[in-house]
């Protein structure tokens, strides 16, 4: 089984290699590809264009060829998907898998965006699967936690990410989904309610589970 991951950090090859320890995954089932050159387009325009997402798009068609299924593991360029055509294996969304996890929570969902470009994409995904399960939810950008990020101060940007989620715990908040992968560690530090849910966890379980459709026998 090959799970193939598009990336715009180097980072979250770890981070998803830990969250496929946690499901009692080996690594070596993933096949990772960076590209921050997709990301940093994306910040330098405001938001993903159609040129970016046609480019996104056409790096997961060609992980696809070779992989079981295909991770998009970037929050801003999730529109991208739109673009992905005939694709011969399942290429999911993160994010997605991550949406729908929350909002079967029930209560308020809050959603926290590290950078400004995921705010968008983000709101669009979760109020969507929000709407279907008649949840409330709101999404929050954690103010200067990107630069913390892109100074490299980790430490710093996961602290910033887990005191924004006790802050939406002690507002009575049911769940707190971290939307983006790079946030994942921070779910270790919050202590104001229950674990927030991450992408990478919820991305690979919902690969997997498409990976055991497609495997299954079609009944006659």
């Amino acid at each position: 089984m090959i799970i193939a991951c598009l990336h715009t950090a180097d980072s979250n090859v770890a981070v998803f290699e830990s969250a496929a320890r946690e499901l009692g995954l080996a690594t070596e089932v993933f096949r990772h590809a960076v590209r921050p050159d997709l990301l940093e387009a994306a910040e330098r325009a405001g938001g993903l264009t159609d040129a970016i997402a046609r480019e996104t798009a056409a790096a997961l068609t060609a992980l696809a060829a070779r992989a079981d299924a295909v991770l998009l593991t970037c929050s801003t360029l999730g529109p991208s998907m739109a673009n992905v055509r005939e694709a011969p294996v399942p290429v999911l969304r993160t994010d997605a898998a991550l949406a729908e996890k929350a909002s079967a929570v029930g209560g308020k969902v809050v959603a926290l965006c590290a950078v400004e470009t995921t705010v968008a994409p983000t709101t669009a995904l979760f109020a969507e699967a929000a709407k279907r399960r008649g949840v409330a939810l709101e999404v929050r950008l954690v103010a200067g936690a990107w630069a913390l990020f892109r100074a490299g101060d980790r430490d710093g940007y996961l602290a910033a990410i887990a005191a924004a989620a006790d802050a939406a715990y002690g507002d009575g908040t049911a769940i707190v989904a971290l939307a983006q992968a790079s946030m994942a560690g921070a779910a270790d530090l919050v202590r104001g309610g229950p674990r927030p849910l991450t992408s990478p966890r919820a991305g690979l379980s919902a690969a997997l589970e498409r990976i055991a459709q497609m495997a299954a026998p079609v009944a006659r």
